[in-house]
């Protein structure tokens, strides 16, 4: 009879455990906010993120530039088709005050130095090893792109992969008057 008793309360224990914990979870997934992505006409919010050369880039020092900003997986076949296309027109568009800074997800520095070399790309690639700017940019798709006005207004967003000439219009979209 003993045995009985401490097996039916050890199974209403574990019965009250797993009842808590789904309860928790339901709770939790109804009252959790929606996360938007950062929206046009928003600030872009500011982060510091660290190249191959261990140069730091901090968004806010791109100011008075419009930044196209890249986030991208060496993995990303779309992102492998568009990166010689974003490097044409970096080399077109750098000296007329418009940045391009390639965001890597989490990927090992020799994966992403062996891309950057496979493709000879001359623009800013660096890595987000924490996923903190992925996070606060709400990035879930690659490749994605946030087009940053001189001013650090987001003026566009868009996913999946570019041409050439879209890439360009962008750019221009983006150039200080």
């Amino acid at each position: 009879m003993e045995k009985k008793k401490k097996r039916l309360v050890t199974r209403t224990i574990i019965l009250a455990i797993l009842a808590i914990a789904i309860g928790y979870t339901v709770y939790g997934t109804a009252t959790k906010e929606k996360v938007e992505l950062v929206a046009v006409g928003s600030e872009a919010p500011n982060f510091t993120l660290v190249d191959l050369n261990g140069e730091k880039h901090k968004l806010s020092d791109y100011r008075g530039q419009g930044v196209f900003l890249n986030f991208w997986g060496t993995w990303c076949k779309p992102c492998e088709k568009e990166m010689p296309a974003m490097n044409s027109q970096y080399q077109v568009f750098k000296d007329l005050g418009v940045q391009t800074l390639a965001v890597n997800i989490a990927q090992t520095d020799l994966e992403v130095q062996n891309f950057v070399d496979k493709y000879d790309l001359t623009f800013p690639v660096v890595i987000d090893k924490t996923k903190s700017v992925m996070t606060a940019y709400n990035v879930d798709n690659l490749p994605a792109t946030v087009l940053i006005d001189p001013d650090g207004k987001v003026v566009k967003i868009t996913t999946g992969e570019m041409t050439e000439a879209t890439i360009a219009s962008y750019m221009e979209l983006i150039k200080p008057k």
